[in-house]
């Protein structure tokens, strides 16, 4: 990463910024007319956008209904955790086993309420039931395990807000 200890972002950087969270499959010549940049600035600016660590990484996103409709494959849950002990160690241990498994797409630790909040993708309820042994019920720490099944998804989002582009020299 950038050892930049006050690194900044302009017009342009939040453009770029704000175009690749929509589409980061652009190539840099078309995101840079997009950006309305130079094709040699903007393929500058985006590696210098990464490593300041802004851009984390670019995957596909896949639609999970359209992949349960062909392949029968999909039931999505929101999982609250709740430990016995909150420790570093008991808190470190159960995010390690959470984030190993790869039915775990996103692990947060919340506050107050439950210690962890997950987001689980499985194939079906058996599938589910066979995480839950393995990452709940064999684990003498977790006291309190609610799992909640999306019955629809009405919104999903990867990009974050940003500050309005017209400002210049915004922190990173």
């Amino acid at each position: 990463m950038n050892s930049d200890p006050s690194p900044t972002l302009d017009a342009a950087d939040l453009r770029l910024l704000a175009l690749l969270q929509d589409d980061a499959s652009l190539s840099n010549q078309a995101l840079a007319e997009a950006a309305h940049l130079s094709a040699a600035t903007c393929h500058r600016r985006v590696q210098r956008l990464q490593s300041l660590g802004l851009i984390e990484r670019r995957v596909a996103i896949l639609n999970p209904q359209r992949l349960a409709d062909i392949t029968g494959w999909g039931l999505s849950a929101l999982v609250e955790i709740s430990l016995d002990v909150q420790t570093a160690e008991a808190l470190d241990a159960f995010e390690a086993r959470a984030v190993a498994e790869g039915a775990v797409q996103q692990c947060w630790r919340v506050s107050p309420g439950p210690d962890f909040v997950l987001v689980v993708q499985v194939a079906d309820m058996p599938a589910y039931q066979e995480l839950a042994r393995r990452l709940f019920t064999e684990d003498s720490q977790v006291r309190n395990v609610r799992a909640f099944f999306a019955v629809k998804r009405a919104k999903f989002g990867t990009a974050l807000p940003l500050p309005a582009a017209s400002g210049t020299g915004h922190k990173a």
